[in-house]
């Protein structure tokens, strides 16, 4: 059963985008707009050429920033201001969500390969504000991204995570390999299921599955 799976976890954490929201609200097609738009201003390249590079570095280094930082010495913080400045309202509330993560015990953080600020306007927009005790992004993890063991290692040192007892909720399952090997639960949320060793759990639906553990 999936309660017994998790009597152990004192602290939930969380991705951002596509978990906390759903992926047919396609929030993040804005977001890659903008990053291919960056790209081209950027590094002076056509259309074609920047989404190209957009998604290499994204497979390549974990996101599209990465490959731009370690490829063309690019500033991460104007990019990701410009990136994040799309608009919310796609995204609805979800109070049935709001409820469950509510009712988890321990402590419930957010960690996602955006900003912070972007995640706090995610979870306005979906009314899960209020209910972490942390939000953390790429920032806190000095810019190098999931799914580098290095990123989570220092995100959850400055969070003070004991990994032992700790689950992971990410709808990329590269991004559970790290969290997974460092003795976590890990949980893709995803409408496919993955079969790889380093994820423990897959859902469609994360109100439904948090509900089962209670």
């Amino acid at each position: 059963m999936p309660k017994d799976s998790f009597s152990h976890v004192a602290t939930w954490v969380f991705d951002l985008d596509n978990t906390l929201y759903p992926p047919q609200a396609r929030l993040f097609d804005q977001i890659e707009v903008r990053m291919t738009q960056y790209v081209m201003d950027a590094l002076g390249v056509d259309r074609a050429r920047a989404d190209h590079l957009r998604q290499h570095y994204w497979r390549h280094y974990g996101t599209t920033l990465a490959g731009l930082m370690r490829e063309h010495d690019v500033d991460p913080t104007p990019y990701l201001v410009d990136v994040h400045d799309i608009s919310f309202d796609v995204l609805d509330p979800d109070p049935a969500l709001a409820a469950q993560i509510a009712a988890l015990p321990g402590r419930c953080i957010v960690y996602t390969n955006g900003t912070a600020p972007y995640a706090e306007q995610v979870l306005a927009a979906r009314g899960l504000n209020g209910l972490f005790d942390a939000v953390y992004g790429v920032e806190h993890a000095n810019f190098l991204p999931k799914p580098e063991r290095a990123a989570f290692e220092t995100v959850f040192e400055l969070d003070g995570t004991t990994t032992h007892t700790a689950a992971m909720f990410e709808d990329d399952p590269r991004n559970l390999k790290a969290p997974h090997d460092m003795g976590m639960r890990t949980v893709h949320v995803a409408d496919t299921a993955i079969d790889a060793d380093h994820i423990h759990h897959q859902t469609s639906d994360l109100a439904g599955f948090l509900a089962k553990l209670r």
